[in-house]
């Protein structure tokens, strides 16, 4: 058994969405390391290109809004202007709301569900043919979806939509799973814990505080995230199917009733 590969991605061709900042650009900057070739897309396009750039030359900016299905074909229309086959999809792109729950606003639902259930669907629908065109039973094509914790278990927040979208699109990687393994492209989701972003912003601001309540006493880094993703994207995940992984220093499975904003 030659272990010396087993996490490479060289030769494989992968695409990010949110991929410009936080959990995104981790992953990308991850892939480009093992030796992929990265498309990244985001809703801004300055910071799409400005984190292609710092990536380097195997990181492509593809800016697109991936919050409508409109923008799910569009994005993968420009994909096919560079590449025949996808080896690789993150649904990373997403979007949270909190607000109380008198006043929590349809927007605030419709928002959120959109972007976090509906698009991850719709996208990999699109990218299909090009994930088919990749994968094969020796190699399969990977689709990884990025979830949440909140999905998992019960945060103190009243982030309603967002904690029903995550648990909708772990569910959803099941289904989806159990589908397009049929094509040999394995559907597996990650779900994140506090990783400083501009999403959890408690983490970002307050990380030693946050720690306190997780039994790894202390919030992600790039590399949990980044490690977590190459393992299921390279050789070494081709066996991993349906699955969710909490990469969130023991906070759901080894705690005892602490409680963040994951």
């Amino acid at each position: 058994m030659d272990t010396s590969t087993l996490f490479r991605l060289d030769g494989r061709v992968a695409l990010v969405t949110g991929g410009s900042r936080g959990i995104g650009r981790m992953i990308a900057a991850g892939f480009v390391a093992q030796g992929a070739k990265v498309y990244i897309s985001a809703r801004r396009a300055e910071a799409c290109l400005a984190t292609a750039q710092e990536l380097g030359e195997n990181c492509i900016a593809l800016p697109q809004d991936v919050s409508t299905v409109a923008g799910c074909t569009a994005l993968a229309a420009q994909l096919a202007e560079h590449e025949e086959r996808l080896d690789i999809l993150v649904n990373n792109a997403g979007a949270a709301w909190g607000e109380p729950f008198a006043d929590f606003p349809e927007k605030g639902w419709d928002k959120v569900m959109d972007l976090n259930v509906k698009s991850p669907f719709f996208l990999t629908q699109a990218l299909h043919g090009a994930l088919q065109a990749a994968a094969s039973p020796d190699r399969p094509a990977k689709v990884i979806n990025i979830t949440s914790i909140d999905g998992l278990r019960l945060n103190a927040w009243e982030t309603y939509s967002y904690q029903a979208s995550k648990a909708a699109l772990i569910h959803l990687t099941r289904r989806m799973a159990a589908r397009l393994v049929k094509d040999s492209i394995n559907v597996s989701s990650i779900a994140p814990g506090a990783f400083a972003s501009d999403m959890n912003k408690a983490a970002r601001d307050h990380g030693a505080a946050v720690a306190q309540n997780i039994p790894a006493r202390r919030i992600g880094v790039e590399e949990d995230m980044a490690g977590t993703a190459i393992y299921l994207a390279s050789r070494a995940g081709d066996y991993v199917i349906g699955e969710t992984i909490a990469v969130d220093g023991g906070l759901v499975h080894a705690s005892v009733g602490a409680s963040i904003d994951g």
